[in-house]
């Protein structure tokens, strides 16, 4: 393994997000090896720029890399190259590595999912999910659930030429799973074995939920890419039904897991990472 660096540069751009723990994470993965990382948060409205020159500043300023979140992630890909075509189908990106030549652009939300959901379930299939939120969250996720050996994907956004073109990315990648799209939540939940929030609903500054607790009634398992708070509206539901809870924490915790291997590649310890990460700690 070769040496690695005393310091490390390191930057999440997004909005909303002084509640995000992932500074933490990356500086106590620098603790366990001895680095001193700085992990800053880069908001465009408050550094006055748009989305372009924050990712400008970074690249230009001795970032090693960056984690991009909402509402980003599938904006960033302009800039990227991007080598893995299942990412390139994702068509979002949430990590990206700064070195000689274009930025390098990947996809730990799809990853972290997997292994979120594996941590909970294990081996268990997904089987028909509704999936609310189709944007660059949402896209890592249905890629996820396909990977998970989902059977049916149930699609439900606002903006449906947005759901519509994730369904036909989602069919080009796995035609034997069945996909449909649709705009009302509760009547897509009957008969759905898994129900997962990829909208910014719950999170801090957005307060309520995405679907009615009725409606989940039925159902095996829910996931919430909010964990800010990790505590849910539309989890406290769901536990409320009996429903495995899959926290969009363990989602937070793996793919910052998987975006330190591209960062820095140096080993952790995840069992004491994820111990310290849940004390009340700050950064």
């Amino acid at each position: 393994m070769q040496d690695l660096p005393v310091t490390l540069q390191l930057g999440l751009i997004g909005d909303n997000i002084a509640a995000s723990r992932s500074p933490l994470l990356h500086k106590i993965a620098g603790e366990q090896n001895g680095m001193d990382v700085s992990y800053l948060r880069l908001v465009p409205r408050e550094m006055e720029q748009d989305f372009d020159g924050v990712f400008q500043f970074a690249k230009d300023n001795g970032y090693r890399g960056i984690n991009v979140t909402y509402p980003y992630k599938e904006y960033v890909t302009k800039f990227l190259q991007v080598d893995d075509p299942l990412v390139r189908g994702i068509g979002a990106v949430n990590t990206v590595i700064f070195g000689e030549g274009t930025p390098k652009g990947h996809n730990t939300d799809y990853s972290g999912f997997m292994s979120a959901y594996r941590n909970v379930r294990g081996d268990r299939a997904p089987g028909a999910v509704l999936m609310i939120g189709t944007g660059g969250v949402g896209r890592a996720i249905a890629f996820g659930l396909v990977g998970l050996g989902c059977t049916e994907l149930r699609l439900v956004d606002r903006d449906m030429p947005k759901a519509e073109a994730l369904a036909a990315d989602v069919r080009k990648t796995a035609p034997e799973v069945t996909v449909i799209c649709g705009s009302n939540a509760e009547a897509m939940a009957d008969g759905a074995q898994g129900i997962v929030n990829c909208t910014p609903v719950g999170m801090v500054g957005y307060d309520g939920t995405p679907l009615a607790e009725w409606a989940m009634a039925g159902a095996a398992w829910a996931f919430d890419a909010v964990y800010t708070p990790p505590d849910t509206q539309f989890l406290t539901d769901a536990k409320a039904n009996g429903l495995d809870i899959i926290s969009g924490w363990e989602l937070f915790f793996f793919q910052g897991v998987h975006a330190w291997k591209f960062f820095c590649g140096a080993p952790l310890d995840e069992p004491a990472l994820r111990a310290e990460l849940m004390t009340e700690r700050t950064y």
